[in-house]
């Protein structure tokens, strides 16, 4: 976190990487007594946000040690102060129930979900909305929700609530269809056959679409694997975006996890106008959701977050990072939509129904660096 801040002749000038800009001026107003119209924001490149740079603190303590020198001051966090004084991504959890009928279809679905909040509202950046999938999809389907009262601040990570979200609803869907001993793919299929959208909720004919063509290029199901590689497959719809992956995933006998190939297709309107920056925008936020899942967490001892910098943060290495991510998107007749975040939330659960593949072992909880993996 960083910002730059001049306070003189009772004017605040500041130059700041804010996603947020007017929420930060504000801010800064109430806090230091500065009129707003007194106050002016230079936005500056921000890199990448992800959430982080939508909360606005570090302005107010550049503007606060501003007013109390006559030059300009550069307000520049460490890696651990920036750690250490965030707002994580709120934790849940999911007791999830289901059933399927005796041609392996899933006819029932129950779901409590325990989060951070209070009665009437949940933290922000969390919660599950009442249309979420697999919401009238299944004939019998509930949904419960519990709130735990909670003093870390939380807030926004990379494809807001949907992050964990995904990983849940995915991993269960493919314990429903081992259980009934059928393909995930055909589960899926037959899921999104049962309800085709309307008021806001997901279209089902364009996830299909989607989700057809991801295991067509990826050779869904064509192909035999020895035990320690395995592949899984996930959908998500959100941010207005309809996205399907497989992962190819290793697991050694000792349990390292090898992320091999990564089949992406999305469908996000009828117009891409730069391919190029498309592309990579999807293969960033896979790379950003294989970190999530395999070794980032914040642990909280004595109300202080216990990790400080990368050495127990880990993001994603270079000989992590899948040596192909294949990109696809499919173009509908609908109007553009936003591309930032809705990739990143299928690759999580595609990983994870990947390493039950290839190992038997099913994760039910993140990160992966907390299960013992090895098969030998």
């Amino acid at each position: 976190m960083n910002c730059t801040a001049h306070y003189s002749g009772g004017r605040l000038e500041m130059w700041a990487p804010s996603q947020a800009p007017e929420r930060g001026r504000g801010m800064v107003a109430r806090t230091l007594g500065i009129p707003e119209e007194a106050i002016t924001v230079n936005i500056t490149r921000s890199g990448g946000g992800f959430g982080r740079r939508v909360y606005v603190d570090y302005m107010v303590e550049a503007g606060a040690i501003a007013m109390r020198v006559d030059v300009p001051v550069k307000l520049l966090w460490s890696r651990e102060d920036d750690i250490r004084h965030d707002f994580y991504r709120p934790a849940g959890y999911h007791r999830l129930r289901g059933g399927v009928d005796a041609a392996g279809r899933v006819t029932a679905w129950k779901n409590h979900f325990v989060t951070f909040g209070a009665p009437g509202g949940t933290a922000w950046a969390t919660g599950l909305s009442a249309t979420e999938f697999p919401a009238r999809f299944v004939a019998n389907y509930e949904l419960g929700t519990s709130y735990i009262p909670f003093n870390v601040p939380t807030g926004v990570l990379r494809a807001p609530r949907s992050n964990g979200v995904a990983f849940a609803v995915q991993s269960f869907i493919d314990e429903l269809a081992h259980a009934a001993g059928r393909d995930p793919l055909d589960v899926r299929l037959d899921m999104l056959s049962a309800y085709n959208g309307g008021d806001g909720a997901m279209d089902g004919a364009r996830m299909r679409a989607v989700l057809e063509s991801v295991a067509a290029r990826s050779g869904w199901g064509r192909t035999s694997r020895p035990r320690g590689r395995g592949r899984g497959i996930a959908f998500h719809f959100s941010h207005r975006g309809y996205f399907a992956e497989v992962v190819d995933a290793s697991v050694s006998p000792t349990g390292a996890v090898a992320v091999e190939q990564v089949w992406v297709v999305g469908d996000i309107g009828s117009l891409i106008i730069n391919p190029s920056g498309a592309e990579q925008q999807v293969q960033g936020a896979v790379l950003d959701g294989i970190a999530q899942a395999l070794g980032q967490q914040i642990t909280i001892e004595r109300g202080r977050a216990r990790q400080s910098n990368f050495h127990d943060f880990p993001l994603l290495r270079m000989s992590q990072a899948p040596p192909a991510i294949h990109v696809h998107f499919v173009e509908s007749g609908v109007s553009p939509t936003g591309l930032g975040e809705p990739a990143l939330p299928p690759v999580v659960p595609a990983l994870c129904n990947a390493i039950f593949d290839a190992t038997g072992k099913r994760i039910r909880s993140l990160p992966l660096s907390e299960h013992d993996l090895s098969w030998a």
